[in-house]
């Protein structure tokens, strides 16, 4: 009775074999006839039996199927083609990983255009799902979870963008890259020659020159900080402080990671935070003017006038060219007016105190002039001209006044 069994096993199992390989000929016959549709229908039949396959047509089908769904359905087809290489290697007959490759190559390709184009166009929807679709087709390449992290957070879909974003912190992403660049003899231009070999072989053969290499600074405290936006977004500012404050001890004189933690209480109107910050990272970086630029903001806004006058002076010494540097110094000389023209507005009737007062409105416009002259040396905007004309006119400055005014005229329109 044992072998009755036994051959009626055997039997099923021909017959069940026999089906597939009829399957997958009709599968492959449509493909290379480009009839996609009558291909799936073929497959769709040993589906079902995919995990017991005959050993010696699973790899076919697997790489039949991907054939088949390719451009119409990446997800299916990577799929397909990513149990193939895992099958084939198990088993050490790579026939069918070799033709697979580069049609899985190809789909990486499509998909990432697709997610760029849509990038490029707003649809931030779609253009996390392909950005996300083809890190996982080619997880080696880390940097489409990161566009795609950025695309859901620009479509304001927060909540896929945090899992995103902590996605990135699991697997380390840092985003650092090496460029390696070199001068097109003929254009003169520096241009990003892709890898290390093209840009040496580029030179070699005297199209381009002065080879360089540049690496990018990680990203790894900007996926912080888009945390934390993240998270201010969602009604949870305790969670965004916490997650730079934990960052931090990490790394606690990361320049980039503190200025986003000051920024974060810029967001949460924490100036007090913000400021305690900035010296903390004046500290850490005695050279930067952008940190006593914002010391001086923030020691303006609290009335600090000679702290902030202090910080913006400091900020021009490390960069004579700090533009907004000079016109807040300018500005907040001139803020001092205002106590001065309230309590000439007190003494309308007093003239000796009024004349006093006005010497000394006077002697405030000019301390703030240099400043202001020098803001708008550096840029010229509505901003700069309209407090150029209010400074001349409180002075009597006439003729500067008068060449300045048509210039203000025509930059508003009139």
């Amino acid at each position: 009775m044992r072998k009755q069994i036994l051959a009626l096993t055997v039997g099923f199992l021909s017959i069940a074999s026999f089906a597939q390989k009829n399957e997958l000929k009709a599968a492959e016959k449509a493909i290379k006839k480009g009839l996609f549709k009558e291909a799936k229908a073929a497959l769709s039949v040993l589906e079902s039996t995919e995990d017991s396959m005959d050993p010696k047509y699973k790899a076919k089908y697997l790489f039949l199927k991907g054939s088949a769904y390719g451009k119409s359905n990446v997800s299916k087809a990577s799929d397909a083609y990513n149990k193939l290489f895992a099958y084939e290697k198990e088993s050490g007959k790579l026939k069918y990983t070799k033709l697979a490759e580069p049609k899985l190559s190809e789909l990486v390709q499509f998909v990432s255009k697709k997610a760029i184009d849509q990038y490029g166009s707003k649809d931030y929807k779609q253009a996390t799902n392909n950005f996300y679709l083809t890190y996982k087709l080619s997880p080696t390449d880390t940097s489409f979870l990161y566009n795609a992290a950025i695309s859901s957070s620009l479509g304001k879909d927060y909540d896929t963008s945090l899992k995103l974003y902590k996605e990135l912190q699991e697997i380390k992403y840092t985003g650092i890259v090496t460029q390696y660049l070199a001068v097109n003899k003929e254009t003169g231009k520096e241009e990003d020659l892709g890898t290390k070999t093209n840009r040496d072989a580029m030179v070699k053969f005297g199209k381009y020159i002065k080879p360089t290499e540049k690496t990018s600074e990680s990203k790894q405290a900007d996926i912080i900080k888009n945390i934390g936006y993240i998270y201010v977004n969602q009604g949870k500012p305790e969670l965004a402080i916490a997650a730079l404050e934990e960052a931090r001890k990490s790394n606690p004189k990361d320049i980039n990671l503190l200025l986003n933690q000051a920024q974060m209480y810029i967001k949460l109107e924490r100036m007090d935070k913000f400021g305690e910050l900035m010296e903390e990272a004046v500290k850490i970086d005695p050279t930067n003017p952008n940190l006593f630029f914002n010391l001086g903001v923030v020691n303006a806004g609290e009335d600090k006038i000679e702290e902030a006058i202090g910080f913006y002076k400091k900020a021009i010494e490390l960069d004579p060219k700090y533009g907004d540097a000079y016109l807040n110094l300018g500005v907040t000389i001139l803020n001092q007016r205002i106590a001065v023209i309230e309590e000439m507005n007190e003494n309308l009737s007093n003239d000796k105190k009024y004349t006093e007062l006005e010497g000394k409105l006077k002697t405030i416009c000019k301390d703030a002039l240099p400043y202001i002259i020098q803001a708008d040396q550096i840029e010229r905007t509505e901003g700069t001209v309209s407090t150029l004309l209010n400074i001349y006119d409180t002075l009597e400055m006439e003729s500067e006044a008068d060449a300045l005014r048509p210039i203000f005229k025509e930059m508003r329109g009139q």
